[in-house]
């Protein structure tokens, strides 16, 4: 049932079943496109100070998929499955930036882009613009600041330090083109992560979960998490700045960025177009 009007529709249930029809029912394509659109709406209304704090925030939080996965990593012996184990770690800083409402660049590539494709106006898209660009560059700062703290030393057992420095050479492992198309993947699986949310209810927890796995056990490339880990390779000695920008950084936000935008934000946005042209002019504004 993809319909939440179905249940009303029906003339076989009486009025408390068709209340609970449309609660069971699946939200209607439209639906989500508009809580998600409104989310994005939201976010760059938002002040420069406001944005800032958050995306700082989320720039911290995620730093945490790091250290756990790094702490799984230390605690599991040498085998096949390890990495099967420890990449649940990598979900944990999603699920404190997502269920605490903090500002994620790679969900901006959906939320932000949603309002540009609905409304086709300059002054929108350079809203959606300064959201990316103060979210991403206090997200990056965020990282750096986890990265940086990891450094003090006696904080965690010897073991976990070297976890963290094997973990931290992942982003790094591959070339220009490969991190790229990781990049691509990664960013496709979180924006459709945020597409999904709004129908997942109770199994949002479930949701976050699932899908950052992914990104984990494939071995995806995430600009904002795995900034934490390539920030890290940089101040241990193990990675240089221009590998940190060139080798990680800059493929990894060119795949995230087309991935987010034209494989899920164009796609979704396209199969629901002809119904919000077909709605009054009051509805879409």
């Amino acid at each position: 049932m993809n319909d939440p009007q179905a249940g009303a529709k029906s003339p076989n249930l009486d009025s408390a079943e068709k209340e609970q029809a449309a609660e069971h029912s699946a939200p209607h394509p439209l639906v989500i496109h508009e809580i998600v659109r409104e989310e994005g709406e939201v976010a760059m209304e938002r002040t420069f100070g406001a944005l800032m704090w958050s995306a700082l925030a989320a720039g911290l939080s995620m730093g945490f998929s790091f250290l756990v996965q790094s702490i799984l990593e230390s605690a599991l012996p040498e085998s096949s499955g390890r990495d099967l184990i420890s990449s649940f770690g990598y979900t944990i800083g999603f699920v404190f930036v997502i269920l605490g409402r903090q500002q994620l660049f790679t969900e901006s590539t959906l939320t932000a882009v949603l309002p540009v494709l609905t409304r086709r106006d300059v002054k929108t898209l350079l809203k959606a613009l300064r959201l990316w660009a103060i979210v991403l560059f206090f997200n990056l700062v965020g990282t750096a600041i986890f990265a940086g703290i990891l450094q003090i030393r006696g904080v965690f057992s010897p073991e976990v330090s070297d976890a963290l420095a094997h973990v931290s050479q992942a982003p790094l492992s591959a070339d220009f083109g490969v991190t790229l198309v990781r990049g691509v993947f990664s960013g496709w699986l979180i924006a459709l992560m945020v597409w999904l949310l709004p129908s997942a209810r109770s199994g949002r927890l479930l949701t976050i979960l699932l899908v950052t796995y992914t990104v984990a056990v494939s071995k995806l490339t995430h600009v904002i998490a795995g900034s934490v880990e390539s920030a890290y390779a940089v101040m241990i000695g193990a990675a240089s700045v221009s590998d940190y920008f060139l080798v990680f950084l800059i493929p990894t936000f060119i795949g995230n960025v087309i991935g987010g935008v034209s494989l899920v934000a164009i796609v979704n946005h396209a199969a629901i177009a002809p119904e919000i042209t077909n709605l009054p002019q009051e509805d879409r504004d």
